[in-house]
């Protein structure tokens, strides 16, 4: 070896080391971070084969990434190429520190097989890249974060790439690349670099110059690249693999359950970062401010303070600042989550819908909601911070166990003149049908309760309700912070439902189904649970219920996000529908199925005042108008109110729907 190969191998060795400590120091300082947060969290990874299929479709095959095709192509071309090259890369560096390790020579098929498929790989990633900075100089999209971290990320692998495919030109040269190895029977797309730039012409002093000029600045990019990752958006890359490996991997979510029992516990819910638990934290490190979950979010979507993003963020950056803190184990210095001088404000909490676009459409699975809410918990719990409207809501629930405050032994007045059992005179019914507040006191709920009673009878369907044994699901109350009040009314429930023990129970409203179906196992009830798009569809293949063939022109259907996005009903109802509709399809509304446009009363916001922004559901009474729909169907009778109040309000004189009211229109 002569002085120079002596002094690059030191110095190759003394920058990766110098990198690479660096690397694991910051990455050490993360996990405790991650280990140093105080919430709870006993996991343990279940259905091992099955999360490692996740990784290969959604990490390798990207293909949450691709629900976005534009943008998602691009980065999967980035992805992919960019993976490739490393191998080489890893090598360049080892033979920079030991000049005669080469792998081409140790495998030469193996090898040159693989420099030749990284070789084409590598190419795509240069257009990727060039579609991520069209879109941030030209498109521009409100949700893409963009700035200097995002456009040094770009720089960073756009000289990688280029620099990759320099090194391979220089290698062709065999006083460069040797002959042990012949780099021209596998390299292509590195030819036409070889040949565009003639290095042929160039003397064997002057190609050993290039050669290490393009060697440093590719070796040292990646050294610096691998150094910025830990502290940019970029760390992503190594949060996203173990996040997507423990994302849920059933769709229905129950809320955290909180012990309000116990004696120890110095606070309810989440007030400050340092009380987060260790998954949350990775969801934090895991976000790519890809900005798709503010895209969908309806809140932001309609001038609130709301964007999911940039809770993470913010989530992200006041963990980084208090870090000392945190590490130190001394709470009383963690200021808490929402605070004056902090971007996390109760308007901001409070204009979540829990629609869960956010967490459906994040590409590496990130559980806003579990973030959100619990905050909302711990402002009910611990500072009784809430919408001031919300006080006489939680009095109505409290009192008369619904939102709405009419006295509960009046339940089951709907019932009147239709000869609906109790579960008290026909305990051995074959349903429970659990009607809920809305169908039970709302004026427009209740003609669904009643279209629901005439159709199961038209089925001959042997069923039963609680009347005024039946309490409110929680749903409300859990949403709106108070897991108390909440917590109370489940166990009333609870008490009921395993005093019957109902074979099965029917619900009109999708958060009763969403509750009773996901919640109440956590509280000692697990029954099966059924939504009345499902029993009525059941019904219908069944021949028990047969329909006349009407014809409805232009019947849109609106998705309820606690059927839909939530526990993934979407075929049932439009298949009902399209019985009930004389077999014709039914009309798609543009943001649809799991990408349906909420109504805006989630959460508990159907209890609230919508005082910033735009009002949520004239939002998508504008796209139910803009649809050409004449007849509007829905499945939830929080949506049916605030579809029919936002077209209303447009003075739009189109009809809205439950599906049993159709089904009842039709049936015989």
């Amino acid at each position: 070896m002569n002085t120079y190969s002596w002094v690059k191998s030191v110095l190759v060795a003394m920058a990766m080391i110098g990198a690479f400590g660096l690397f694991f120091v910051r990455v050490k300082h993360l996990v405790l971070l991650m280990r140093g947060v105080q919430g709870n969290l006993e996991t343990k990874p279940d259905r091992i084969g099955e999360r490692i299929q996740v990784l290969i479709t959604d990490v390798l095959g990207q293909r949450n990434v691709r629900r976005k095709p534009g943008p998602g192509w691009a980065h999967t071309l980035i992805f992919i190429g960019f993976l490739a090259v490393q191998p080489h890369s890893l090598e360049l560096m080892i033979r920079g520190i030991i000049p005669a390790f080469h792998v081409g020579s140790l495998l030469p098929p193996l090898y040159g097989a693989y420099i030749f498929v990284a070789d084409i790989l590598a190419f795509p990633v240069l257009i990727g890249l060039g579609y991520a900075l069209y879109r941030r100089l030209f498109i521009k999209p409100k949700y893409l974060t963009d700035g200097l971290d995002a456009r040094l990320i770009i720089l960073f692998t756009s000289v990688i790439i280029i620099t990759f495919y320099l090194v391979n030109a220089f290698l062709l040269l065999p006083s460069i690349g040797g002959s042990d190895f012949r780099y021209g029977s596998y390299l292509t797309l590195s030819q036409i670099v070889f040949y565009g730039l003639n290095l042929n012409a160039l003397s064997p002093q002057g190609a050993r110059v290039g050669f290490e000029i393009f060697y440093w600045i590719h070796v040292l990019t990646i050294l610096g690249f691998l150094i910025y990752i830990p502290g940019s958006k970029h760390l992503h890359l190594l949060a996203a693999v173990p996040n997507v490996f423990l994302k849920p991997l059933e769709r229905p979510k129950a809320m955290r359950v909180t012990d309000i029992e116990d004696e120890d516990a110095e606070s309810f819910g989440l007030g400050k970062v340092s009380e987060l638990n260790w998954k949350n934290v990775l969801d934090l490190y895991a976000c790519t401010e890809c900005g798709r979950c503010e895209e969908h979010c309806p809140a932001d979507a309609t001038g609130k303070p709301l964007s999911p993003k940039r809770v993470i963020h913010d989530c992200k950056i006041d963990l980084f600042d208090q870090s000392r803190a945190i590490l130190a184990k001394d709470s009383e210095a963690v200021l808490p989550l929402v605070r004056d001088d902090s971007p996390i404000s109760s308007d901001v909490l409070w204009s979540c819908t829990s629609c869960r676009a956010c967490e459906d459409i994040c590409p590496v699975n990130i559980q806003h909601l579990d973030i959100l809410l619990e905050a909302r918990k711990y402002q009910v719990l611990m500072e009784s911070s809430f919408p001031p409207e919300m006080q006489e809501t939680f009095n109505n629930l409290e009192n008369q166990s619904n939102p709405w405050g009419f006295g509960s032994d009046s339940r089951a007045d709907w019932a009147n003149g239709l000869d609906v059992p109790l579960m008290t005179d026909n305990p051995e019914a074959d349903v429970l049908y659990y009607v809920g507040c809305a169908a039970s006191f709302d004026d427009r709920g209740k003609k669904v309760a009643q279209a629901m009673a005439r159709v199961l009878k038209k089925a001959d369907v042997n069923f039963a309700i609680l009347g005024e044994e039946e309490r409110c699901n929680g749903d409300i109350a859990r949403r709106a912070g108070n897991e108390y009040l909440a917590q109370m009314m489940i166990a009333e429930n609870v008490e009921i439902l395993n005093q019957y023990k109902p074979k099965k129970i029917l619900t009109g409203c999708p958060h009763c189904f969403n509750t009773l179906k996901n919640e109440y196992p956590q509280f000692g009830a697990s029954y099966d649970i059924v939504h009345h798009s499902q029993f009525l569809l059941g019904l219908v293949r069944d021949g028990r219920l047969k329909t006349d063939g009407s014809v409805t022109p232009h019947l849109a259907f609106h998705d309820s996000c606690y059927l839909g996005r939530w526990n993934g009903i979407i075929d049932e109802p439009r298949q009902l529908l399209r019985a009930a509709n004389g077999g014709h399809v039914v009309l798609e509304l543009p943001r649809n199925r799991t990408e349906g446009f909420c109504c805006g009363a989630g959460g508990a916001r159907m209890f609230m005042e919508e005082t910033i922004g735009k009002r949520i559901n004239h939002e998508r009474a504008e796209e139910i108008l803009a649809s050409g729909g004449t007849r509007v169907a829905a499945a939830c009778p929080f949506c049916i109110t605030m579809l029919r109040d936002g077209l209303n309000d447009l003075e739009a004189q189109i009809d809205v729907k439950d599906i049993a009211e159709i089904i009842d229109e039709v049936s015989s």
